[in-house]
């Protein structure tokens, strides 16, 4: 049986050694956690504890969205250590969020919308309302959070919106928004609201693009059902 010490193992299967020769790539996931972690319990490895936390949560995804109440179940495993863990994986958003802004990516439906607000959408606990800023060749310009509200629901306001996208120099944009319950159908206020945001859109040449709707791993078009009528297609 290994050695609970990792500083007692072989210097080639020690986390931080093995990724300092091979890359980060060549860890596991257990092994990556458990270089946050640094140290381990009592009777267990930092990559035993790490193996413990993602066999518990299943994914970094469902970890970051985790409340402080499911990490109280590790004993030993304080405030500090959490932090550090809900740390690195933010800044793993952060990193692909510069990634999009840097590649500028082109806009054609409302699955490339979906697909560029899901990761960051899907396992929010509140209704957040972001607007993708695009310009001529419906490319991001920038992704703006404009109002974030309760498991309720969220109150955008068109005048930031319209306020956001002249400052930006918008030719279009794209409002999504999510439905914690993973319900994507649209509410009636989500309708009405969708309707007088495309008036005020209208009115000042800014073509509404769509309106996506992220419930978990799906999402709803106002486009795709008819409910918005684009002053034009992408190029």
């Amino acid at each position: 049986m290994r050695n609970n010490s990792i500083a007692q193992w072989p210097v080639d299967d020690r986390p931080r050694e093995k990724l300092l020769k091979h890359g980060e790539k060549a860890l596991s996931n257990a092994e990556l956690l458990a270089i946050l972690l640094r140290t381990g319990i009592k009777g267990q490895s930092a990559v035993d504890l790490a193996r413990r936390i993602l066999e518990r949560f299943g994914s970094f995804r469902a970890m970051s969205y985790a409340d402080g109440r499911c990490w109280q179940e590790f004993k030993g495993l304080g405030q500090a250590k959490t932090a550090q863990i809900k740390a690195a994986i933010e800044i793993g958003r952060r990193l692909r969020e510069e990634e999009i802004k840097e590649d500028r990516p082109q806009i054609k439906s409302a699955k490339d919308a979906a697909d560029l607000l899901m990761p960051r959408m899907r396992d929010l606990k509140v209704e957040v309302f972001k607007v993708i800023l695009l310009n001529a060749q419906n490319r991001v310009i920038e992704v703006l959070n404009i109002t974030e509200g309760t498991v309720n629901g969220a109150h955008p306001i068109i005048r930031e919106i319209m306020h956001k996208a002249l400052q930006h120099y918008a030719v279009a944009i794209i409002c999504a928004h999510n439905h914690p319950s993973g319900e994507i159908t649209p509410s009636s206020e989500d309708i009405a609201f969708t309707k007088e945001l495309q008036g005020a859109c209208r009115i000042m040449k800014i073509n509404l693009f769509d309106h996506v709707i992220i419930g978990g791993n799906y999402h709803y078009s106002f486009k795709g059902m008819d409910l918005i009528i684009p002053l034009n297609e992408p190029n």
